[in-house]
């Protein structure tokens, strides 16, 4: 039932390491959409949010990279399927490429295809301010003001979340008027602490069904140590993570092939100190 849906995309939310502003800041929408589904019921005439459901559910995502943004966007489009919001409910992910065209006139038409190809769930457009941040790339203002219109047309089925960094995505809004203020949701993300980065390597190595040996377990908490201290972009966030698990996975390859004759299932699954030597 419509009860347990919710129950389960807010279950996929808490499973998301860190990110407590952005998770208390998705409950509240979700607190507020079931709110105003009520008042309709009772008769009332429900939010003053805007569009037919009585929501206007765009949102400016902010942050650095790695901060998990495009995750939290696939959970938000589930919540908001299970809430009625959306009848998909999945995720077109776009960027700046994905919606210029290279030739006059053609843009708007990219852009109406890949609404299109999101109706009924999320579209994330990823690096958003690329649009506008040359003044000369009237290609970029054309797929925007295009993407506003379509916005406007498809207001009861499509929601759009425009992403990017902090500072330009700040600057898109102070200068884009129209954008502002139709996308009254603007979330942060922040940079994750070392203990998070820790968690988020944990979680990816037990996917992978990989273990640490106790000297690869130090080294690695050191550099996510290293990695948590830097501050804005450098951090890399999950992304560093990521790289840095896929690096040492690589050193293990190298180290373990002279041996593949005498190879133990111990060998195949534990990364040493070695590995990462950075």
């Amino acid at each position: 039932d419509g009860e347990s849906a919710v129950a389960d995309a807010l279950k996929a939310l808490d499973g998301i390491t860190g990110l407590g502003g952005v998770k208390s800041h998705v409950r509240a929408l979700a607190a507020q959409i079931e709110l105003d589904a009520r008042r309709r019921m009772a008769g009332m005439r429900g939010s003053v949010r805007g569009s037919r459901n009585g929501t206007c559910n765009h949102m400016i995502f902010h942050g650095n990279p790695g901060t998990g943004k495009t995750t939290v966007a696939r959970v938000v489009a589930g919540i908001l399927r299970a809430l009625g919001q959306l009848r998909r409910g999945h995720l077109v992910e776009v960027d700046r490429s994905g919606l210029v065209a290279a030739y006059q006139g053609q843009t708007a038409i990219k852009v109406n295809e890949v609404v299109s190809s999101a109706l009924g769930g999320m579209l994330f457009v990823d690096e958003a301010y690329a649009l506008v941040k040359d003044p000369k790339d009237t290609f970029g203002r054309e797929a925007l003001d295009a993407l506003i219109k379509q916005i406007e047309d498809r207001r009861d089925d499509l929601v759009v979340v425009l992403a990017g960094y902090s500072g330009e995505m700040k600057e898109l809004l102070q200068h884009n008027p129209g954008v502002k203020s139709r996308f009254p949701t603007v979330i942060h993300f922040e940079d994750y602490d070392a203990a998070e980065l820790l968690a988020i390597a944990r979680s990816m190595l037990e996917k992978q069904e990989l273990k640490l040996s106790a000297g690869a377990e130090a080294k690695m908490a050191k550099i996510l140590e290293g990695l948590a201290a830097r501050t804005g972009v450098d951090n890399g966030n999950g992304r560093a993570v990521r790289n840095l698990i896929e690096m040492a996975a690589r050193k293990q390859a190298v180290r373990i092939a002279e041996k593949r004759h005498t190879l133990q299932l111990e060998d195949l699954q534990t990364l040493d100190e070695a590995d990462f030597d950075v």
